[in-house]
């Protein structure tokens, strides 16, 4: 059974950067051909995909969050991670890490989610 985790602050204030981490156990983040994803959910824009890390390492991106979003991962530690900087209260949400598969659509695995809210 795969179980994937979020942790991370929850209370971020404006234009700091937003770290959030994504501790997976049961199954590898480098176990072909899975593709390890951050997602959120705010009331007014409802599920947003953020980006993925690939089980190679390489990253992919949402074109509107780019420019402000970077993932890492801890192989050792079977750990992925989200930072998105210059935050706005906009970027308050539920932030969730999911796993997905190469050529399939949706996710077989999610998070419980993490409330991330940006204020001062």
């Amino acid at each position: 059974q795969v179980q994937l985790q979020e942790s991370g602050p929850g209370l971020v204030k404006p234009s700091q950067t937003l770290s959030l981490t994504c501790t997976v156990s049961g199954g590898s983040i480098t176990t072909s051909y899975y593709y390890w994803n951050w997602i959120r959910q705010t009331p007014g824009k409802g599920l947003e995909w953020m980006g993925a890390k690939s089980y190679e390492g390489t990253n992919y991106y949402s074109p509107s969050l780019k420019s402000r979003t970077s993932f890492s991962r801890d192989t050792s530690k079977n750990q992925f991670s989200l930072q998105l900087t210059s935050v706005t209260p906009e970027d308050t949400a539920v932030y969730y890490c999911a796993r997905g598969y190469r050529g399939l659509r949706g996710y077989d695995y999610w998070g419980q989610g993490t409330q991330v809210t940006v204020s001062s």
